[in-house]
């Protein structure tokens, strides 16, 4: 049966009728390498000979060099590179495999399981099989992979296709401390068939690192994508305001002679609330003198020279005097929530007074939505 074919079609086959191992190899014959080396001029009885320019003039192989790469055996391709192309990733390399060296970007995404994500992930968006997978160990293997090409076109018949089928490993590898890890890929099975033949394909060794550097890069630049949309998500999320409560305390208890001190209250996890204040805090007129997120402690001074305490409150006195103060960030009971108490430099609780009106200032800056950078 005649096939419908376009003119660009028949340009293809036209222009696409080389193996992927013609395309290894120069154009045009070898035959120079069974050339004779020309010998050197003859120079007549009472000439001088002359002097030879040493522009041109191939070095001499290298005593490690394989001297067998020539015509046909030489393969012709520019070498492919690594390309850590995705936030916090840069290239190791072995002489196994490829690796690509991946850190955390966000304290609060398990590393491990984000890699793992992305590669499966990856799979699934070009179709590709999942044949054996082990989240403990780290390792994933695709089933076979095939990219079909169309060798020569025929319009009475079926056209010739060339069949390159192949087998990746993916190994997922963190380090205990969970911020930095690796990607390594190894080719663990490789076959070429022409027509249905069967093609008897040995592979070098820069044959299986072409392969392996080309799968990882699309893995990689897929992981790009992917970081790139989580980064801007979280900014996203960091940029919107925290809602934030005054919790009044009741002040000294005479029986037990405690005292009941007042809090503020971030509807917020305890790393947004914190972040947050290290902005809100030099807004609101506290300088940060230091700063332990470990213990959720901020140390700050007050100044009365601040531009906000002279709009805020005018000609009234200010709600706090100049001093030295901690502020203590506590997580709440429900994991979503920020507790912040104010203390003096002696780590005692602030009046109660005090706390209760500061609020207005800092509820204000806290649940302002911040522009996204």
């Amino acid at each position: 049966m005649l096939k419908q074919v376009t003119p660009l079609v028949l340009l293809a086959a036209v222009t696409a009728c080389s193996s992927p191992v013609d395309r290894r190899q120069a154009n045009g014959g070898d035959e120079y390498i069974h050339a004779a080396i020309e010998p050197t001029l003859n120079i007549p009885d009472g000439l001088k000979t002359p002097v030879y320019s040493k522009e041109y003039a191939i070095p001499q192989l290298g005593s490690k060099s394989n001297q067998a790469l020539v015509g046909r055996m030489l393969d012709i391709r520019p070498p492919l590179q690594v390309l850590p192309m995705a936030e916090g990733t840069h290239v190791e390399e072995s002489s196994d495999n490829i690796k690509i060296v991946v850190e955390s970007i966000d304290n609060d995404i398990d590393l491990k399981q984000e890699l793992y994500d992305v590669l499966t992930a990856y799979l699934a968006s070009k179709s590709i099989a999942i044949l054996s997978e082990d989240y403990q160990k780290g390792l994933i293997e695709t089933d076979w992979i095939e990219n079909k090409e169309v060798m020569e076109s025929n319009l009475w018949g079926s056209d010739d296709i060339y069949l390159l089928s192949q087998r990746y490993q993916f190994h997922v590898d963190v380090r205990p401390h969970g911020r930095s890890g690796n990607i390594s890929i190894d080719l663990i099975d490789h076959k070429e068939s022409f027509d249905g033949e069967q093609q008897d394909i040995v592979l070098t060794g820069e044959d299986r690192r072409r392969y392996t550097i080309d799968m990882l890069n699309n893995a990689i630049a897929y992981m790009s994508v992917k970081r790139a949309q989580s980064i801007k998500a979280k900014r996203i999320k960091e940029s919107l305001g925290i809602d934030i409560s005054v919790v009044k305390g009741s002040g000294l208890d005479i029986k037990s002679d405690d005292f009941i001190a007042s809090y503020w209250l971030a509807d917020a996890a305890f790393k947004q609330t914190w972040d947050r204040l290290r902005i809100v805090l030099p807004e609101l007129g506290f300088d940060i003198v230091d700063m332990d997120s470990s213990k959720g402690l901020y140390y700050i001074n007050v100044n009365d020279d601040s531009g906000f305490w002279s709009s805020l409150w005018s000609e009234k006195e200010l709600p706090i005097q100049e001093g030295s103060y901690r502020l203590q960030l506590k997580e709440n009971a429900t994991k979503d929530k920020t507790e912040i108490y104010l203390h003096d430099d002696e780590d005692k609780a602030v009046d109660n007074v005090v706390v209760e009106a500061v609020y207005e200032g800092l509820a204000e800056l806290m649940k302002e939505d911040r522009k996204v950078r």
